[in-house]
């Protein structure tokens, strides 16, 4: 907060940013600070490791400069490339803020040369569109939204972080997948920009020309739940992230929002240990009178579809609810507890196959999964805060303190 005062005195609309390693983890290998005009190291970061933090940094291609802070005046070289460097507990205003000056006036100078250079345009380039502000790092996956949108990782400058691109490519008009896909993928960025809450993935930008929208999201480096599920999910953690889970889907239901697609792959994780949800493509408003999907369609992922949902019946929070029902029983058990050689044969099973039955050491989660996984959504837990309230419950009990 000291070198922030320093900054905000220099510059009043100075933005900071603190990276806490504790907290958020590794830099991503691709990331430039490409939104930044100065980076501040402390020596004493991630446990004393901030000169290791110092030299990756100063690898990076086009990282902006960096002043390092030590803890105390000694005689050792500066490595090369470093702007400056300041005793962290005694820092000179007048000095710091020309050193300062002089960082931002080089960065400007290098940002200038960037954007004007001949690999710039490139490097904003997604297949065929390019998107400016955003710099390229590799394709995630094809065919999302309505299989015209492309899912990119890239860094933006705007945001001053790694993002999750969704790129849609716009045909021509009269083209009804086109337009439906269009359609969704405007929805999707319009659910989710309402929702503001630590378990649901963050919007950062929307963007619209002639032949493309993209919608810039939030990035998490660990992956997802289904990855997650090839190791082993102590009781107690999968009752922290069905907590999480819950109220995410509190949020969501309150603006009237079904999910509709819930399973591992959509159950982001965080480094600090948080998860969020994420791909809202085919959620619905639940008081909507008119739909993105046909009456009786069926849309979702077979293994986490509640019965009503799997036989193209209405649904309602209790069918999201079913869903992450299934997620927990597979987050205790490393599996799912319906299989069938088909999807029809899935969907099947969890209409008429009994309420899966956990081992005795997990006896005290019973209820809670008969509660989700009841056949008839009326005989299953009533809301997302009654989930909630039931899992406080359980992590404070004896069985899982």
């Amino acid at each position: 907060r000291v070198i922030e005062h320093h900054l905000t005195t220099i510059w009043s609309e100075a933005q900071c940013r603190i990276y806490a390693p504790k907290s958020s983890g590794r830099l991503h290998p691709a990331f430039t600070a490409a939104g930044f005009d100065l980076a501040i190291v402390d020596e004493r970061a991630d446990h004393g490791r901030g000169g290791q933090w110092l030299a990756n940094l100063l690898h990076r291609p086009d990282f902006p400069p960096v002043i390092y802070l030590v803890a105390n005046d000694d005689t050792r070289a500066l490595p090369q490339g470093v702007a400056d460097c300041f005793v962290r507990d005694r820092i000179d205003h007048a000095r710091f803020a020309n050193a300062a000056h002089a960082a931002v006036d080089q960065r400007q100078m290098m940002r200038q040369r960037l954007h004007n250079g001949p690999d710039y345009l490139g490097g904003c380039r997604f297949n065929d569109v390019v998107i400016q502000g955003h710099r390229h790092v590799r394709e995630l996956a094809a065919g999302a939204g309505g299989g015209s949108a492309k899912v990119y990782l890239a860094e933006s400058e705007a945001a001053g972080e790694m993002v999750v691109l969704k790129v849609l490519h716009i045909e021509e008009e009269g083209n009804e997948r086109s337009t439906l896909a269009y359609a969704r993928f405007m929805q999707e960025y319009d659910l989710i920009s309402q929702i503001r809450h630590p378990n649901v993935v963050r919007i950062l930008d929307l963007g619209i020309a002639d032949d493309h929208a993209y919608i810039a999201m939030e990035y998490f480096p660990k992956g997802d739940l289904r990855e997650r599920l090839s190791e082993p999910i102590e009781p107690r953690l999968a009752l922290k992230w069905l907590a999480q889970m819950a109220a995410a889907l509190e949020a969501v239901h309150a603006r009237g929002v079904l999910h509709r697609d819930l399973k591992p792959g959509n159950v982001m994780l965080r480094a600090d240990g948080s998860v969020a949800l994420i791909d809202f493509g085919i959620a619905k408003y639940s008081h909507a009178k008119t739909s993105l999907t046909a009456a009786g369609a069926i849309f979702g992922t077979p293994y986490y579809m509640s019965p009503e949902q799997g036989h193209g019946e209405n649904v309602d929070e209790r069918s999201d609810l079913y869903s992450v029902g299934i997620i927990f029983y597979e987050m205790l058990m490393r599996k799912k507890p319906f299989l069938a050689p088909t999807p029809m044969g899935v969907i099947y099973l969890h209409r008429k196959a009994p309420v899966p039955i956990l081992p005795d050491e997990l006896g005290a989660l019973q209820p809670l999964i008969s509660g989700l996984l009841a056949k008839k959504p009326a005989e299953r837990l009533a809301s997302a805060a009654a989930l909630s309230q039931e899992v406080e419950r359980l992590r404070k009990s004896e069985a899982f303190a």
